[in-house]
């Protein structure tokens, strides 16, 4: 092989590997948006409300077969937290 192949191939490997490393970098960006997204979605201004929504799902969860008691429960919960909430809300405003 003379110089100029194994300079043409070094070449090529380089570009190789700048392609990779610009499909990484865009995979990075992606997955950075999307979690981006996601937190903004699902937490966004109001985390408390968030947790809230796990705290209830939960209770409905580990409640599943005491019907009578899940539906007292949650309803109290979901009640409890969205008083909270609106408390928070206005207590903010003033």
């Amino acid at each position: 092989m003379s110089g100029d192949e194994s300079a043409a191939g070094a070449g090529n490997e380089s570009a190789a590997g700048a392609g990779d490393e610009r499909r990484a970098n865009a995979v990075s960006r992606s997955v950075t948006a999307f979690g981006h997204f996601w937190w903004d979605f699902l937490i966004g201004d109001t985390p408390e409300l968030f947790l809230a929504t796990l705290v209830v799902i939960g209770l409905a969860v580990a409640l599943r077969h005491e019907r009578t008691v899940a539906i007292v429960v949650v309803l109290a919960a979901v009640i409890g937290c969205l008083a909270a909430s609106t408390w928070r809300g206005r207590k903010r405003i003033k």
